[in-house]
Formats: structure tokens, C-alpha cells, sequence
């Protein structure tokens, strides 16, 4: 069974940027409809970046053109590049991972069957 290890979330001001990572504990891993989840306190969590095996992409509407969903093929590691961020991007960070591309975006969090330990990212105005 393979775990995800999320990294990189921190504090910083609005108009700044991170970059957050998700690794998986196996090296010979591959990935499948891979996502990034974000929980603020009292709200659900929601789906922010999609990135399927074929590259494809979908955003949600309160990051688009901000967010940046990547995997890096050398070193097989997922990650989230966040630009510009607000307050309102403040949450508890988590990357996910389906068992196939199979319906990726339509996928529900109960379907990922990998999940990183999240990672909290703090926006101060």
C-alpha cells in the first residue's frame, strides 16, 4: 500500500506564493487522477486541481489562474504552485490519488484511495 507524503505549506502574505509537494512512499508509484483537496475550519473539503495521467487539467473557479497542478517525472512527485494567494486560501492542504483515470473528475473525496497528511497553508492579509 503506498502513502503520500505532503510538504510545503507555510505562512505567508496575500500576494505570495508556495509551492506544496506530495511524494509517494513508493518510488515506482503511478499515478493516477491526482488531485489536491484543500479544508478550511467549518467548511467541507473541496476539490482545488485535477491532473490526470494524459496531462489533463481542471481547476476550481476560485483558483484558476492562480493554481498550478504539476507532476515532475523525475522524481514522480505531485505538486500544487500557488500564486497570488488570499486569506480565503487559507486551509489545511491534502493530496489525493485514485487507483485509475477511470471518471477522474467526477470522482467524490470518499473514491481517492491515497491521501497525503495535509499540509496547512496560512494567508494573512
Amino acid at each position: 500500500q503506498v502513502q503520500l507524503v505532503a510538504s510545503g505549506g507555510g505562512s505567508v502574505q496575500a500576494g505570495g506564493s508556495l509551492r506544496l509537494s506530495c511524494a509517494p512512499s513508493r518510488p515506482t508509484y503511478r499515478w493516477h487522477c491526482m488531485v489536491w483537496f484543500r479544508q478550511a475550519p467549518g467548511n467541507e473539503r473541496e476539490r482545488v486541481a485535477t491532473l490526470r495521467s494524459d496531462g489533463t487539467t481542471r481547476y476550481a473557479d476560485s483558483v484558476k489562474g492562480r493554481f498550478t497542478i504539476t507532476k515532475d517525472n523525475a522524481n514522480n512527485t505531485l505538486y500544487l504552485q500557488m500564486n497570488s494567494l488570499k486569506p480565503e486560501d487559507t486551509a489545511l492542504y491534502y493530496c489525493a490519488a485514485a487507483r485509475s483515470d477511470f471518471s477522474c473528475i467526477l470522482l467524490s473525496r470518499n473514491d481517492f484511495a491515497y491521501w497525503g497528511q495535509g499540509t496547512q497553508v496560512t494567508v494573512s492579509s
